[in-house]
């Protein structure tokens, strides 16, 4: 008599296959309906936003109106610009001391990493709050300086941690081999560690990635002139202020070219520029991003 099959290897039924299905379709729904209707919305005029009564999820008179004034905005074009420089400059150096200090954690024997490690741990649970660290990015010089936007978030302890976790499970064997042939510790992490930790410094440069390019926090304290907003910042105060410009009294429709377009319009087009480079990106990195968070935190 043979022996029954566990669950998890059962033929499922067509109830069961169906009803994946269902959940699946209804979560897929969840998240592409409300990116169609921000898209949407930003291509439509006023007539279409009145008819819906708001976000349009039906399209009638699709225009590029939004867009091109947009674009013919100085403002939020350089915008674009600094959350750009910030996003590569800030990941570049997040990464570079991510992978160092992961590296030199992940060596057991090496000089203080222990207690390293719980000053870093304790950190994520206990900070300074809000008050002392504008103080403290204030008088180093951070204040109306762009660096405000990058130094201040530019390590994660979280993504150390992970990173650290990965490099401890990494081949032992083949790091033995390249010190035995006389290589130091730079040529181990470039040569050896590296090339075989693929997934996760994909992950986690993804994860700081998207981090600088959804900021707009630092930029809300610490840059005071609107010329040096980040993208995220100008989409702050279009969708929750309607205006861009505190003070000046200038409304989100007139910023963008003082034509009669829906400021709803408006707002949802900048939504859409800030998710492109999301959406571009993540392809490439999503075959890396289930490898890259398990292994390091499962052994088998």
């Amino acid at each position: 008599m043979s022996t029954p099959r566990p669950v998890w290897e059962e033929k499922p039924t067509p109830a069961g296959q169906a009803g994946k299905g269902i959940v699946l379709f209804l979560v897929l729904a969840a998240v592409l309906v409300p990116v169609y209707s921000v898209v949407v919305t930003s291509l439509s005029d006023q007539a279409s936003i009145n008819l819906a009564g708001g976000m349009v999820l039906v399209p009638h008179n699709l225009t590029f109106e939004s867009y091109r004034q947009i674009f013919s905005n100085d403002l939020i074009l350089h915008s674009m610009v600094v959350s750009g420089m910030v996003t590569l400059v800030g990941t570049a150096l997040s990464m570079v001391v991510t992978v160092l200090c992961a590296y030199g954690l992940s060596r057991r024997g090496s000089f203080g990493h222990r207690t390293i490690l719980m000053l870093l741990v304790v950190t994520m649970f206990f900070s300074g709050g809000i008050i002392p660290t504008f103080i403290v990015v204030s008088a180093l010089g951070g204040y109306d300086n762009y660096w405000s936007l990058i130094l201040p978030s530019a390590i994660s302890v979280f993504n150390i941690i992970v990173m650290r976790g990965f490099f401890m499970n990494t081949a032992q064997d083949l790091i033995g081999s390249a010190r035995i042939d006389g290589a130091g510790e730079w040529r181990i992490l470039w040569s050896v560690v590296l090339p075989i930790s693929r997934p996760v410094v994909a992950v986690i440069t993804l994860f700081y990635a998207v981090g600088y390019w959804n900021a707009f926090f630092n930029a809300l304290l610490y840059l005071p002139d609107n010329g040096k907003w980040p993208l995220q910042m100008i989409v702050y105060t279009y969708t929750l202020l309607g205006n861009p410009t505190p003070g000046t009294g200038v409304t989100s429709g007139q910023l963008a070219g003082g034509q009669a377009l829906a400021p709803l319009s408006i707002q949802m087009a900048v939504v859409t520029l800030t998710l492109i480079p999301i959406l571009v990106v993540y392809p490439f990195v999503q075959r890396h991003f289930v490898k890259g968070m398990l292994i390091g935190a499962i052994k088998g």
